[in-house]
């Protein structure tokens, strides 16, 4: 099988995560912060160096912002649930992801906030950010904005977007789902409030580990309640983080595969990682481009303005067809909606969904041309 589905996970996974899980079962089986043997404290000793690591590779204010979740998805719903208030206006773009939408809409139609979306314009940052300028009311609370589109692979403007919040007083929040681990990102320099992520993606640890990096943990109104293995004379949640917002035991098994698949990252390269795998979906993109039976919704993935994210259809052929037939082939992508409807809308996609193909780091150019060869054969 050729993997072409990195959008959704990345895969396969490196050979220093596979390596690093056999210390699960050698140095790391005791349970962080609850025990005063060896064995807990070095598993304790190991989560809180992969929140240091985390923390240099955005560049976080401090290392306790690094907040362990179950996925991106609970990181937005801790962040957005936990900051906006009744009465609150909210903004979100056009190619919002549901881990965004949903938890908006839902505080909406509960009564709590009122939302607006900002429509973005491929390769017109002035336009996409002149469309949240014009959305900004007084009561603007949060500014939501992705990093990079799952579907079309466009990079957002970030920067700019959270200089029109700040200059409004409102907090900004980023769903790095997409760009985290390919895309640098400085939690400073953009002036990023919330930073959500998964870490099974292009940050190749496993699934079941997410990531909210965020120096307003304390403002944050607690999701959930319970045991941290501190305070516990305490009646109430702690209110220091990252103990206030990581109740329970942490996933040491996903903590620990994120671990090493930041070494891998850092190894490597996130620069070199990006250039060869923009370089192969450009390939792919130009051979999809020459033939007339193929019709693509993503503009050529420059780098620097894309993720090496493709999304297409044949002709006249349902694109959960083709991926069937492409999965019979030895080749696995992804067809339908990619639980991101808003973006679909801006396409006129939202009744036929594409056909999505996602680069990784183990892909090549020989992968790249048995796929486009497939591709003409169907």
């Amino acid at each position: 099988m050729i993997y072409f589905d990195n959008a959704a996970t990345s895969f396969p996974k490196p050979q220093i995560v596979k390596n690093g899980l056999k210390d699960i079962f050698k140095k790391y089986g005791g349970n962080p912060g609850r025990s005063g043997h060896d064995m807990s404290m070095d598993t304790a000793l190991m989560i809180y160096k992969c929140r240091e690591s985390i923390a240099e590779l955005f560049n976080a204010y401090n290392v306790e912002d690094v907040i362990f979740t179950q996925n991106c998805t609970y990181a937005t719903n801790f962040a957005i649930k936990g900051i906006v208030s009744k009465g609150d206006h909210v903004i979100i773009s056009s190619y919002e992801h549901n881990a965004v939408l949903r938890p908006i809409h839902k505080l909406k139609n509960d009564g709590i906030i009122s939302y607006d979306i900002a429509n973005v314009y491929e390769d017109d940052d002035e336009r996409t950010i002149a469309s949240f300028r014009r959305l900004i009311k007084k009561n603007t609370q949060l500014i939501i904005c992705i990093h990079a589109s799952n579907v079309f692979g466009n990079i957002l403007p970030i920067k700019e977007i959270s200089e029109l919040a700040h200059n409004n007083n409102s907090m900004f929040m980023v769903d790095a789902a997409q760009t985290a681990g390919i895309i640098p990102i400085d939690i400073k320099d953009v002036e990023i409030d919330f930073l959500c992520m998964p870490g099974h993606k292009s940050l190749y640890g496993l699934s079941g580990i997410g990531i909210l990096i965020t120096r307003y943990g304390q403002r944050l109104s607690t999701i959930i309640e319970g045991g941290t293995g501190s305070s516990s004379q305490n009646f109430f949640q702690p209110d220091f983080i990252p103990d206030r917002l990581e109740s329970g035991t942490v996933n040491t098994v996903g903590v620990l595969g994120l671990y090493n698949g930041i070494k891998f990252i850092k190894t490597n390269g996130i620069d070199n990682l990006y250039t060869n795998e923009i370089k192969i979906a450009q390939y792919i993109y130009n051979k999809l481009y020459s033939n007339k039976k193929i019709i693509l919704y993503t503009n050529f993935p420059a780098k620097d303005k894309y993720t090496p994210v493709i999304s297409f259809n044949i002709r006249d052929m349902d694109c959960d067809n083709v991926v069937s037939i492409l999965n019979k082939q030895g080749f696995a992508v992804r067809g339908g909606l990619h639980c991101s409807p808003l973006a679909h809308m801006s396409k006129d996609t939202i009744d036929i969904g594409t056909v999505r193909l996602s680069v990784g780091a183990f892909n090549t150019i020989g992968h790249a041309e048995k796929f486009c060869k497939v591709i003409n054969n169907i």
